[in-house]
């Protein structure tokens, strides 16, 4: 194997090693002394050999001589000594009288001191890794030491706007907090010096458990419950709504929208649920007509007749079929006067439909009297796909108001009866944020499929692809876009909520977003017209592509501020034992790379860092809108694509592909050229080929653009590996990806459950500081939220149940803490 490294361009070194065994293993079968010699040469040069590659990072070093220094140590051990030292003295007394005379004078059967030599050597290289590594276990080169403000002069909350409490503190009333997105609380009763004092006040089961049979893989529990109306609000991954009392767990009431199992669903999950106060509404109305009439192109309407008295507070929800409903927050009846009984027909006006083709994942966007709901689509599964089109209804009937098609981005208006909208436009599955002050909703757009094929792409389609758009909440006509990645071949959608805070630049203060991506960048917007607050960059990139027609963009946008990883070379690959990073070398070397996050998926094959989960996803990011600071989650995990051709393609576009063993390959994009494999970079154990950390935590100070500090996040209890029948027992804190988002609260304290180890964690927001955490039954891939219950007391909510396709432990938990008395 380390001549197949050498001849695809790797280190010659694992020949070194190599031959350095071999040779010791066969004096070792001679029961030769030199064997201690050779392996203490072996072993030193293997050392020097990392120091030179990796330097003093303990997770990339450790692991590259463990089985090395192992065997060594059992060799250096005085039993092994003598066996080899027996052996030699036996064949010198059949050869060598001087050896009788040896065998007095030592008194110990012709043993020679094992302290000297050959094996002096070994013992002496021993002792040097045991110091060696002992010192690294107070070392860590990674993390970035220092603090953001724990205070700000000028920082003055911005005003309250229509409709949106800026800081949610008693309630929880949309997905981020509020419509902001900012995952921020301005509490603080749990405070930095009391936070490790908090306590398990109770667990909801909510009894929706996956059926291997009948449901799909990637099933999830990703809900963000909303507090408000004295209840709390969550949904399953069956879309079941559940209401809850904030302070006990006890169970309201319960809604089942009846979703079929679908064992086919790329995402089997429920994010969230949205909330409409009609009274509330009324008299924000009133109150903006009173003043004048609403700011910056509000609407002013009057309630409708379908805003009945029993549904006068409403949950508005999704489902994974292609559903909106409403149901009563008071007693969870359905709403009978939304839409048709309760529900709006999503599939409505789309084409292609198929099974398991179109889902609703994520919580509709409620304001300003509008239910706003984009889709998901399947990747990577055919060219025609139905529509990507972002609809808002009238949250008390149900009725269209308006709907953007990228597709057909200049007619907003209702879409007639009889006509369609357009086939496989660029979709939004993610949450939306809204400024109702600006009367702008903000809509992260992804591209259309394939995904990693842009032959068939028009200039129309590519200029929504990949943009987050600002659309006028009363004609839904877009206002400004914004492209995070040009002519996207790595399914580099944006999947993150926006975070809308108001920044102090240069004095003054700008209404600002924050968008955080798939391939690392964090731009940060001007929200009235999209110009950025901070730099971005054009920077060029290579074109070099063997997919016949494909035209790469010669250029892609860099963020001043971004969290893209850093550049991979054969030296960071990584492995529990010579051999798996010896493997994953070999695979590097064979792939191409261009050193970038933008190198062309290829039919010879492809490295592609970060890979389609992305350095942020859904979970986005927290913001302090007081401080003007920032907690992201960002993962450092590489991809391999290459694209199959598919035989007859044209005549018989929707045949299916199979492996060697008669398996059906997924990602086949029916209708396409080109089907694409995309796999993990793992080594033959499944483990990570890259070296840790691979999830890190982070915090920025969005006034200067500046990372203040930056750490390793999480551990690798929990994982599951091919070499072990359960979960790796041992919480080495390595750093593992997380996916879900992040808490912050105005007691200088940030939440985070999202790493693949079970725990719920509490950090310094200033330092990152670990503070407190608590066992998770199941996984906690989710956001955590905050709110105050009627006993006055904050409480911090979790769903924990694991996801299907990471392969955490599932569960069905809601969990809240609270301080002990």
């Amino acid at each position: 194997m380390g001549i197949s490294l050498v001849t695809v361009g790797g280190s010659p070194f694992y020949i070194v090693m190599g031959l350095g065994l071999i040779l010791s293993g066969v004096l070792i079968m001679r029961r030769r002394r030199a064997a201690f010699g050779v392996y203490a040469v072996v072993l030193l040069l293997t050392l020097v050999w990392s120091l030179w590659e990796v330097g003093f990072d303990k997770w990339q070093l450790i692991p590259r001589g463990a089985l090395l220094a192992v065997l060594g140590l059992w060799l250096a051990l005085p039993f092994v000594a003598r066996r080899l030292n027996n052996g030699q003295v036996a064949r010198q007394n059949n050869v060598d009288p001087i050896s009788k005379r040896l065998k007095a004078q030592d008194g110990r059967r012709g043993i020679a001191p094992l302290w000297k030599g050959a094996h002096g050597l070994l013992a002496g290289v021993m002792g040097l890794l045991i110091v060696l590594t002992i010192g690294m276990c107070f070392y860590d080169p990674f993390p970035t030491e220092g603090s953001l403000p724990t205070t700000q002069a000028d920082a003055v909350p911005p005003p309250a706007i229509p409709g949106t409490a800026p800081f949610p503190a008693d309630d929880w009333v949309a997905y981020g907090g509020n419509n902001l997105g900012q995952r921020y609380s301005s509490l603080k009763d749990i405070n930095l010096d009391n936070v490790g004092k908090l306590k398990l006040a109770w667990e909801y089961h909510t009894g929706d458990l996956r059926d291997p049979a009948r449901d799909a893989s990637e099933y999830t529990f990703e809900a963000t419950p909303l507090k408000v109306n004295g209840m709390l609000y969550l949904c399953t991954p069956h879309n079941r709504i559940v209401a809850l009392d904030p302070a006990t767990g006890k169970e309201r009431w319960k809604f089942d929208p009846v979703v079929e199992p679908d064992a086919m669903l790329q995402h089997q999950t429920c994010r969230g649920v949205s909330y409409h106060d009609e009274d509330a509404a009324a008299a924000g109305r009133a109150g903006a007509a009173g003043a004048g009439g609403a700011a910056a192109g509000a609407a002013v309407s009057t309630p409708a007749a379908g805003a009945t008295a029993d549904c006068r507070r409403r949950v508005v929800a999704t489902t994974t079929d292609g559903r909106l409903f409403a149901v009563d927050a008071n007693t969870g009846k359905l709403c009978q006067g939304f839409g048709e009984g309760g529900y709006v027909n999503l599939l409505k006006g789309l084409t292609n439909i198929r099974k398991s083709t179109y889902m609703q994942t994520s919580p509709p966007t409620v304001t300003r009297d509008l239910a706003i709901v984009g889709g998901s689509i399947i990747d990577n599964a055919y060219v025609n796909n139905p529509s990507g089109v972002t609809r808002a209804f009238d949250v008390r009937t149900g009725k269209l108001v308006w709907n953007f098609d990228a597709g057909n981005p200049s007619d907003t208006r209702p879409l007639p009866e009889g006509r369609t909208y357009t086939p496989n436009s660029a979709t939004s599955w993610t949450i939306f944020a809204a400024d109702e002050a600006l009367g702008l909703v903000y809509v992260p757009l992804g591209n259309k499929s394939p995904d990693q094929l842009g032959i068939d792409r028009s200039i129309d389609d590519e200029a929504y692809t990949d943009t987050v758009v600002a659309l006028d909440l009363k004609t839904g006509s877009p206002i400004w876009r914004f492209q995070t990645s040009h002519h996207d071949l790595w399914d580099r959608d944006n999947p993150s909520q926006p975070s809308l805070l108001d920044l102090t630049v240069q004095g003054a203060q700008v209404p600002s977003l924050v968008l955080p991506t798939k391939g690392g960048n964090l731009f940060v917007l001007d929200r009235r017209n999209g110009k950025p607050v901070l730099p971005v960059e054009e920077v060029k990139v290579s074109t070099e592509t063997d997919v016949p027609g494909e035209k790469p963009s010669p250029t892609q946008p860099v963020s001043s501020l971004n969290f893209i990883p850093p550049a991979l070379k054969e030296r960071d690959m990584w492995g529990t034992t010579p051999i798996d990073q010896l493997m994953c070398r070999i695979t590097f070397n064979k792939h191409r790379y261009d050193g970038n996050p933008w190198t062309p998926p290829t039919i010879a094959g492809s490295l592609v860092y970060p890979g389609n989960i992305g350095v942020f996803n859904w979970g986005s990011v927290a913001v302090d809108p007081v401080r003007q600071v920032l907690i992201g989650t960002p993962v450092r995990l590489a991809y391999l694509y290459h694209f199959v051709e598919r035989p007859e393609y044209q005549q018989k576009p929707d045949q299916r592909m199979v492996t060697k063993d008669g398996k059906p390959v997924f990602n086949e994009n029916f209708g396409a050229r080109f089907a694409v494999s995309i796999q993990h970079f793992r080594s033959g154990l499944g483990l990570p080929c890259q070296a840790p950390p691979w999830g890190t935590m982070a915090g920025v100070d969005l006034k200067s653009g500046e990372t203040a500090w930056m750490r390793r996040n999480g551990t690798v209890k929990d994982q599951k590996t091919s070499f072990l029948p359960f979960p790796f027992p041992i919480p080495l804190p390595m750093g593992i990806i997380s996916h879900g988002g992040t808490l912050m609260t105005g007691g200088g304290v940030s939440f985070t459950a999202a790493t693949l180890d079970n725990y719920l964690r509490a950090y310094n927001v200033s330092t990152g500081e670990e503070l407190w955490k608590a066992r998770l039954p199941a996984g906690g891939q989710a956001t955590p939220m905050t709110y105050r219950g009627a006993d006055g007391k904050q409480y911090v909510v979790l769903a924990a149940g694991g996801h299907g396709s990471i392969g955490t432990t599932p569960g069905d938990s809601v969990l809240a803490y609270t301080l002990e008395e």
